[in-house]
C-alpha cells in the first residue's frame, strides 16, 4: 500500500475503469505502458494530489489493514477505531491476538459516516438560518475568511466527492 500523511477522499474502485487503452504512461527511460482514458484520469488525480501535498493510499480492496492503518485512513486515533470495532460499527476479523479491518469495509462506514456528517450540517445550517442565526452579510461584513468557509462547506453539501 502506497501512502501519504494527509487524508483525501478519492476512491476508484476497478469496475468503474474503462480498459480500452487510449493513452500512455512514459517511463523517464522512455518506456511506454498504454492505459485506458479512465486509469490515466486517476493518475492525473493521484499526481495533483501530491503536488498539492494531499494524501494519496493505493489499496487492493480485499486487503487487510492494522488498526493503525484503518486509524490513519479515518483520521482518528487508534483507541478510537478499536471502540468502533468492538461496538459492531465495522467488521473485523482477529487473526491471533490482533485485529485486522477490510479496506472495503472500512471504506464503506467511511462513506456513511461522512454521509451523516453532511446531512447533519445542512440540517444544522437550515436550523441556523431558519432561526435567524445565520446572516451572510453580517458575517461577510465582519468575518469575511468565516464566510467563505462556509459557502465553501455549503458547496460541499451540494456536490459530495464521488468515490
Amino acid at each position: 500500500m502506497l501512502s501519504y500523511n494527509v487524508p483525501t477522499d478519492v476512491v476508484v474502485h476497478s469496475q468503474q475503469l474503462n480498459h480500452t487503452p487510449t493513452a500512455k504512461l512514459v517511463s523517464p527511460k522512455g518506456e511506454e505502458i498504454l492505459v485506458s482514458e479512465s486509469t490515466y484520469q486517476v493518475l492525473r488525480q493521484v499526481i495533483e494530489a501530491i503536488k498539492a501535498g494531499r494524501a494519496i493510499t493505493i489499496a487492493s480492496q480485499e486487503q487487510e489493514l492494522t488498526t493503525q492503518q484503518a486509524a490513519d485512513l479515518l483520521n482518528v486515533s487508534r483507541p478510537y477505531l478499536i471502540k468502533l470495532l468492538e461496538q459492531g460499527e465495522i467488521p473485523h476479523i482477529k487473526v491471533g491476538t490482533h485485529r485486522r479491518v477490510r479496506f472495503q469495509d472500512l471504506m464503506q462506514y467511511k462513506e456513511q459516516r461522512d454521509s451523516k456528517r453532511r446531512k447533519a450540517m445542512k440540517q444544522l445550517t437550515q436550523f441556523l438560518q431558519d432561526e435567524g442565526f445565520y446572516d451572510a452579510k453580517m458575517i461577510e461584513a465582519q468575518h469575511p475568511l468565516v464566510l467563505q468557509l462556509i459557502q465553501q462547506q455549503s458547496e460541499d453539501l451540494k456536490n459530495p466527492p464521488v468515490s
